[in-house]
Formats: C-alpha cells, structure tokens, sequence
C-alpha cells in the first residue's frame, strides 16, 4: 500500500495531520507493508519572505480579521496539535515562503532522508521557531538528520534545482483536484482531505487494505489463449 501527502511546512494542520496518520500505522496490523511519500503543496507559491511579522499578525491580514481573533484560531489550532503530542510556538514562528524548503526536501528524497527532513522541518518551524527561509538555516536542519551541510547548502543557492519536481508535485495536486493540505492520496485510488481523527485514518487503512491488499495490483483483461514467450520459451498458454 502506498501514501502520498500532500503538505506544506508552514500548514499547522500539516504536522497534525501527519502524526494522526502515524498513530493510525502504529496500530495497523499490516504497517509494515505500508510506504508514506511526501508530496510538495505551497499554500501561497506568492508568499513572500519572513519581515517580522509574527504569524497572527499574517492570519489577521489573510483572513481579514483582528489580530486577536488570529491569537483565538492559533490557540485552538494550538489545542489541537497537543492533543497529539505536539508543541507549537505561535510567538516565535516566523510566515515566510517554502520554496526552498520544498525543493530541499526533494534533494533529501533523492538521497534517502525524505521521512527524516520532512519530520525535522515541521518541528523546526512549529516548535523551534526556525526561518525556513534563510540557507544556513535550511542547511544546519538538513545536517542535523545526515544530510551533507555543504551539498544542502548548494542545491537551495541554485533556485533551478529540484525546482521541477516541487512544480511537479503541485501539478499532480490539482490533478487530483486537492485544493488545501493536508491531503492524503492511497494507492492513487482513495483520498483524504484534512488532519482527519486517527480513527478515521486507520478505518481508511483497514478499508483500503481488505479491498486492494490481498489483491493483484493488475486486473488480467486478456483472451482465454495468451501467446507468451518467457524463460522456458514461447507458446499459447491457456488462462
């Protein structure tokens, strides 16, 4: 079984959502079997960098409202992220675009640290209050899970790299017709929109399991007669 998440770094349900998705693996019988992939989704491709605006104050102007109506949604925003282990620092994080972080967490993939960089960006960003933007910031994160600091640092100086498959992902997301992130696509068949409860993710897994899992991954539409060759020559053989 395959999962692909779509996500964003700076998206609070994000990091929510993931780890609801990871209890429900926790207690799925079948977890071993099971691949997670991380997906790229910028919430605003147009976002500009960090200028000292503290996260409430970014919200309030998005959504036009106060600024303590921000501090209202971030707290129960907030609640919720504690309800699943995690802590977010709404004072200290820093709004800024993730472009580079997106395309950092390609260059990861390509080198096997996917899961690892995934998971240390959330938490840097959520809970350490990092800069997501800034390149020796971005390089020391990438270090910290054993990715060389100095191959890191070289792909977010090239704004080229691994910019096709960050698009790439994006593109495959309004294919599929996902709108926001968290978004959760099983065996590129079943959907999840949202940091749904853990509950409805392992029911989905349970679900998805006993309808594909003991399946063959290809339905045979051929004719009664198959002319076939393989390792024991060629012949007509019979289904």
């Amino acid at each position: 079984m395959k999962i692909e998440v779509w996500s964003d770094f700076v998206c609070p349900f994000c990091y929510i959502g993931k780890r609801r998705l990871e209890q429900a693996l926790e207690q799925f019988p079948n977890r071993e079997q099971v691949e997670v992939e991380f997906k790229s989704f910028e919430l605003d491709p147009n976002a500009s960098l960090y200028k000292g605006k503290s996260i409430h104050e970014a919200l309030a102007k998005k959504y036009g409202m106060s600024v303590e109506e921000a501090k209202r949604a971030n707290e129960g925003v907030g609640q919720q992220a504690q309800s699943v282990g995690l802590e977010y620092d709404f004072e200290g994080m820093k709004p800024t675009n993730t472009f580079d972080a997106h395309r950092l967490s390609k260059y990861a993939k390509s080198v096997g640290k996917e899961r690892e960089l995934t998971e240390k960006l959330l938490h840097s960003y959520f809970t350490e209050s990092k800069l997501l933007s800034d390149p020796e910031t971005l390089a020391e994160i990438a270090s910290s899970v054993g990715i060389g600091k100095d191959e890191a640092l070289a792909v977010i100086q090239n704004p080229k790299e691994y910019a096709n498959e960050v698009r790439n992902d994006e593109m495959q997301a309004q294919q599929y017709g996902a709108t926001g992130v968290p978004y959760f696509v099983i065996n590129q068949k079943y959907s999840i929109s949202g940091a749904q409860p853990t509950e409805l993710f392992l029911n989905a897994l349970q679900q998805v399991w006993e309808e594909e899992g003991n399946q063959p991954k290809l339905t045979n539409l051929s004719s009664d007669g198959e002319a076939v060759c393989d390792e024991d020559g060629c012949r007509i053989q019979e289904k």
